[in-house]
């Protein structure tokens, strides 16, 4: 199964990044880190479909059985990072792809706001966003070990395997889907 997580985090060493790496070193899914600044900002212009970067992005994330979309919330909203990274891709990647969402906040009621953001915008590329989604506050990190403690690591479990059972059930839908 491929599964790509795409860290909206513009900050090198964050808990976006933590988490990130969770997913991938448990999982073995594909991390796309956008706070490597390889994705230039979106202008609209014909010519950025063709950068190399671009073209790899789209290629990723339609090639990808599910995607997982990570962000800190920043002013009630998913990081400009993440954004900016979505808004080179359309329905043509993610038309019914399921898609889970994991917010990384500062503490308190942080991070839904991040989630609805990036709710609407799965919503309006015609993504499958599914249903469990999650937030993980600073004491859901063990920083020293660049992981999550066991409890925030069995909500990231749920989460997964939520994510999991939609890439399953579509492909079982397009397996028996009368032509």
């Amino acid at each position: 199964m491929n599964i790509l997580a795409i860290s909206g985090s513009p900050r090198k060493k964050g808990r976006t990044g933590i988490a990130a790496r969770f997913l991938a070193e448990k999982y073995g899914v594909e991390v796309m880190d956008l706070s490597e600044g390889s994705i230039p900002l979106y202008n609209g212009e014909s010519y950025q479909t063709e950068l190399e970067n671009i073209v790899s992005l789209r290629k990723k994330v339609g090639e990808a059985d599910a995607v997982i979309l990570l962000s800190p919330e920043y002013h009630s909203g998913m990081s400009g990072a993440l954004k900016n990274a979505l808004d080179f891709l359309s329905s043509e990647q993610f038309h019914s792809k399921p898609v889970g969402l994991l917010a990384v906040a500062g503490g308190g009621k942080g991070g839904i706001n991040a989630l609805n953001n990036m709710r609407v915008v799965g919503r309006g590329v015609y993504a499958n966003v599914i249903p469990r989604q999650l937030v993980l506050d600073p004491h859901c990190f063990e920083y020293e070990n660049d992981t999550l403690n066991s409890e925030s690591a069995d909500l990231v479990d749920a989460l997964y395997k939520e994510l999991v059972m939609y890439v399953k059930m579509r492909e079982y839908l397009y397996e028996n889907e009368e032509a």
